[in-house]
């Protein structure tokens, strides 16, 4: 069985300093499962953040980015360069075995969940706003959420308990 695949999507510019905060942490947690973090990849934002916290915790980082070439966060292990701009979105979800969304406060991040959704991935929302939370679940009664970083850790156990 392959390790899971954590995907954290989330903000790159205007993620609020919860958001980097819970990304971070999630990282960190996520690391010390010895799962793989997956983020966008980019130097910004709540990619970062996750990215950051899993390398500082000697996870191992799979950044799918939009470019052909650079701009990847220093914390980023393995970067694969799609050339393929927004449209990475989906190998981000397929990619992952779980996807969370920490904040959804744009339309990138609402992509990745409403893909995850599409392709029946387990997805888990962490600290979502109200209106958020209502859409999503709206779309599949199946939506997880997590107030903090350690509730994501137990449903993602709990996925992957269900996925074996």
């Amino acid at each position: 069985m392959r390790r899971p695949i954590i995907g954290i999507m989330g903000a790159g510019d205007g993620a609020g300093e919860r958001d980097l905060r819970y990304a971070k942490e999630l990282g960190r947690l996520v690391a010390a499962e010895g799962w793989i973090v997956l983020t966008g990849g980019r130097p910004d934002g709540v990619m970062d953040a996750a990215s950051r916290g899993a390398h500082d915790a000697g996870g191992l980082v799979l950044g799918i980015l939009p470019s052909e070439c650079g701009g990847v966060s220093e914390h980023v292990d393995v970067a694969v360069f799609t050339g393929m701009g927004h449209a990475r979105n989906v190998i981000n979800v397929l990619t992952s075995t779980v996807v969370v969304a920490c904040g959804i406060s744009g339309a990138g991040t609402a992509s990745e969940a409403a893909l995850a959704l599409k392709t029946r991935t387990p997805l888990i929302l962490l600290a979502p706003a109200p209106e958020a939370e209502t859409f999503f679940r709206s779309l599949d009664q199946n939506v997880l959420v997590a107030r903090d970083p350690r509730e994501v850790i137990e449903l993602v156990r709990s996925a992957l308990d269900r996925a074996t």
